[in-house]
């Protein structure tokens, strides 16, 4: 009688899944074991983004830094404040908007202006008015920027005329909160 080798002996990998369970759970049961399975991979996903994100540092931002508003030259002037103080300043944030604004000179060769310069133009000669103006100007940049020297010299700070165009306008809200 001829012999024959023995045959492998086939093995099957342990299986790590549960026995099913003998009773069908509910729509409820089932939902129930998604959420805390999802929230605890929600939580170990936030846990390792803190964690690979520990290292750069973030500034807050400002919206009104961000959110723009395309300026076109039909751009009309909104209602003008009813005291004087706050409608000039109201009216040299407005011509910057149309006309643009500069740094370095009153009045650049295409005709943008300064801060300086835009009140300056808007008080049409009014010398008390310009100064009452730039004085609530300068205490509403004081108040967010802490101590400047004036307010050329702030406009002059800034690359571009967002943020200072920004101040003029807080100071014509300012002027008028205050009856000026």
């Amino acid at each position: 009688m001829p012999t024959t080798a023995p045959s492998p002996a086939i093995t099957h990998p342990p299986t790590t899944q549960a026995a099913a369970p003998t009773a069908e759970l509910s729509l409820e049961e089932r939902m129930a074991f998604i959420n805390a399975a999802m929230t605890v991979r929600l939580e170990e996903a936030a846990v390792a983004h803190e964690v690979n994100t520990a290292h750069i540092s973030t500034e807050p931002v400002d919206l009104a830094d961000v959110v723009t508003v395309p300026l076109t030259p039909t751009l009309q002037p909104p209602t003008p404040y009813p005291t004087p103080v706050a409608a000039l300043l109201q009216r040299a944030h407005h011509r910057l908007l149309t006309g643009g604004w500069c740094a370095g000179a009153l009045v650049d060769a295409e005709g943008a202006r300064c801060l300086y310069g835009a009140i300056h133009a808007e008080a049409r000669g009014d010398q008390n008015l310009e100064s009452r103006g730039l004085e609530v100007l300068m205490d509403a940049i004081r108040r967010q920027f802490g101590e400047v020297d004036s307010v050329p010299s702030f406009n002059d700070g800034f690359a571009g005329g967002r943020i200072p165009m920004r101040m003029l306008d807080q100071a014509a809200d300012l002027a008028d909160a205050c009856g000026l």
